[in-house]
């Protein structure tokens, strides 16, 4: 395979379907993209269209960009506190910056969360079953629910898991929560 843009979202797109144990027709019922079409994708015998690529993101729970800056040729080492992107809540005080993003190459990213006291957070579900987490507890306490099992943390502990159902986060005391979320794909 060479390094076109249509080489790397083939071996892009192959590598996160082996990840999540799916074979071509079992990703070809989620996706709604025939089975043969995404055989010639994943041997870069074609490239895909917005609405095909559209299909394939959404079967796998990861939004589009995300998809393309992982196909992006090479990264930057450093990634200047300028360029980290940043979001946050307008109801509430959650703050999450992107201190090291996804790019071609890596399989993982860092992020900063921020929440204030009070704060409860509930995911129904993951964008990406199955993902493996690290969260990296620096300040404050912090009550994780990953399905049906509860989990308290606090300064310098960490909470190791792979996100396969529903999670809750309940900031515990008065001073809010700020860690590390490792995440690799």
């Amino acid at each position: 395979m060479g390094d076109t843009v249509t080489d790397r979202l083939a071996a892009e797109l192959a590598a996160m379907r082996a990840a999540q144990g799916w074979t071509l027709d079992q990703l070809a019922e989620r996706s709604g993209v025939s089975r043969a079409a995404l055989s010639r994708l994943e041997h870069a015998e074609v490239s895909p269209s917005a609405d095909v690529l559209a299909r394939l993101c959404a079967a796998h729970g990861l939004p589009l960009s995300r998809l393309m800056a992982q196909v992006e040729t090479g990264f930057d080492a450093v990634v200047p506190v300028s360029d980290q992107p940043q979001w946050r809540d307008p109801d509430r005080p959650v703050n999450r910056r992107v201190m090291s993003p996804a790019a071609q190459g890596l399989s993982g990213e860092v992020q900063e969360c921020r929440f204030g006291p009070g704060t409860v957070l509930d995911l129904p579900a993951p964008a990406q079953p199955g993902q493996e987490h690290h969260m990296i507890m620096m300040q404050g306490q912090l009550r994780v629910t990953l399905n049906d099992e509860t989990h308290e943390i606090e300064n310098g502990d960490a909470l190791r898991f792979h996100l396969i159902g529903p999670m809750r986060q309940e900031v515990l005391g008065d001073k809010g929560v700020r860690y590390f979320l490792f995440q690799t794909r």
